[in-house]
């Protein structure tokens, strides 16, 4: 049967509970299927939605050859050209040092939302100082803060990871604190029941019940890292593709500006999806339907 979003497993002791349990794990096995294809079917139409737009807003707005480059044209700058090898060498070059530098942020910037929220759920009265500085925090534009942040930091590692982490850690915190709350008050009362404290509750209730939320936070953080991390290499360390679009610009090499432009925006929609096709599969087995996730 399922309870509070978690397969529990029956023990055969009898024909039919043996059947019964032979049928929950059928239906998780459909479950994780169905998610599993729902995921991909719409990643594939979210592919062709943005092929769609981007040669439509080509021809719509008239935008000349020579600064506008269609699909077909990043496929042969990247792919099918002469110089499609060292071309390939230099893009992607780029795009290893800012996902190096993505990554930075993404795990400085989600260890910190879930420490903080964690804290949040634990002392009512910390959230209730703190939670509305984080949502002012939030609603800043990060370039606000830049100017200040290479002036501490400098321009190198701390500065990326900063500026990382603070894109992805406002958005996680509010998700993963609201996620933290979902759980069901009949599920704390149980653990009261027999003797857990605040730290059972957190792990057996409050823990399973968010990670909807949690998930969704993941989601999130995924793209926003490489963006806070294209930020810091545009204002402050100069590498990676944020670093290299300017000299792109100025020097009138749009085939390379583009295709740095459409992979970056490439590797973001996977990893989005990836982090969507493992929440799918992993909320279908615990018995959680998709309407019941953030």
């Amino acid at each position: 049967m399922v309870e509070g979003g978690v397969v529990v497993n029956a023990i055969a002791t009898t024909p039919a509970s043996a059947s019964l349990a032979r049928g929950i794990r059928r239906e998780v096995r459909l479950g994780t299927l169905r998610a599993l294809g729902s995921t991909l079917m719409t990643f594939a139409l979210t592919i062709v939605t943005v092929l769609v737009v981007w040669v439509g807003a080509i021809k719509v707005f008239g935008l000349s050859p020579y600064i506008a480059k269609g699909p077909a044209d990043v496929w042969d700058y990247l792919v099918s050209g002469e110089k499609a090898v060292a071309n390939r060498e230099v893009i992607f070059g780029h795009l290893g040092e800012t996902l190096r530098d993505a990554l930075v942020g993404f795990t400085a910037g989600l260890v910190l939302a879930l420490t903080v929220a964690v804290v949040f759920h634990l002392s009512k009265g910390v959230e209730q100082a703190l939670m509305p500085l984080a949502l002012l925090l939030r609603s800043v534009p990060l370039v606000a803060f830049a100017p200040v942040i290479i002036l501490i930091f400098g321009r190198d590692f701390w500065t990326v990871a900063v500026m990382g982490g603070i894109v992805v850690l406002f958005p996680a915190l509010v998700s993963i604190a609201f996620g933290l709350k979902a759980a069901s008050p009949h599920m704390n009362d149980l653990v009261d029941v027999y003797g857990g404290g605040p730290a059972a509750k957190l792990r057996k209730v409050a823990f399973p019940a968010s990670l909807p939320s949690f998930f969704a936070a993941v989601r999130i953080s995924a793209p926003g890292a490489i963006t806070g991390a294209l930020l810091a290499e545009w204002l402050a360390t100069g590498g990676g593709i944020g670093g290299v679009v300017n000299g792109y610009l100025s020097s009138a090499q749009f085939s390379a500006l583009w295709a740095s432009v459409v992979v970056v925006t490439a590797v973001s929609l996977v990893l989005y999806n990836v982090v969507l096709v493992v929440e799918n599969v992993v909320l279908a087995r615990m018995g959680m339907h998709p309407e019941k996730r953030v």
